[in-house]
């Protein structure tokens, strides 16, 4: 099924990597897939069954797709050690068991373990503004959670960031998300995030947006690559 709404293609149709990053890293490449009507809920039976396929992955940590990631995190200046890549973190916890959030969230974890691709999720009515990447001036701002209670931190200059009109919707290109556009059991319109660096074809990036899709019993959607000229 496709048909995504004419007011959700115009968003993504407006979604954007700006030249800065590219600059970094010309091999960069986005799939920004929306989904509406999406059926959400709580961890379940189908959610749990994806979880186990990524525990039984075995993903080696020298993993080529890994590598390339703490590459591009230490090119702008991010300690990949203590900041790890979002599919690094993953992969690192997998085996021992990943997190039960809620459905949508855990089947897309488990599909970012299973191709070693990062993936993000998001409530689109969180939204303020078209999505695009870009690197911080450090004045954005960033509302998170510390020490259990909400705080707006700010990004370091040169940091690669998704935002919005209102500010980052995450971090460090993949590391951590906000809270204002988190994904929630009673989210319906969703965004989702594939990053991609070299070692990564733009077919294998596209199944894995539409192995997601599938997934999540193929609501209307759409789907957009960003790349460079």
């Amino acid at each position: 099924m496709t048909g995504l709404s004419p007011e959700l293609q115009e968003w993504l149709d407006a979604a954007s990597i700006d030249d800065s990053v590219l600059q970094l890293r010309p091999d960069y490449r986005a799939l920004i897939v929306v989904a509406e009507n999406v059926a959400g809920g709580e961890s379940n039976a189908a959610s749990e069954a994806w979880l186990a396929r990524a525990a039984a992955a075995e993903i080696a940590l020298e993993h080529e797709h890994l590598e390339a990631w703490r590459e591009a995190f230490r090119e702008f200046g991010a300690n990949a050690r203590r900041t790890r890549p979002s599919v690094d973190a993953l992969v690192r916890r997998a085996s021992g068991g990943l997190p039960r959030i809620d459905r949508v969230t855990d089947i897309y974890n488990a599909i970012s373990v299973l191709h070693v691709v990062p993936a993000g999720g998001e409530d689109l009515d969180g939204y303020s503004g078209p999505l695009r990447l870009a690197r911080a001036d450090g004045s954005e701002s960033f509302d998170t959670i510390a020490d259990g209670m909400p705080v707006v931190e700010h990004p370091e200059p040169g940091e690669v960031i998704w935002r919005d009109d209102a500010g980052v919707t995450c971090r460090r290109w993949n590391w951590r998300q906000c809270v204002r556009t988190r994904l929630s059991p009673a989210t319906t319109r969703a965004v989702f995030i594939f990053d991609a660096l070299g070692p990564v074809g733009d077919d294998e990036l596209a199944a894995v947006g539409e192995e997601l899709i599938v997934a999540l019993g193929d609501p209307p959607h759409g789907m957009r690559l960003l790349r460079g000229a």
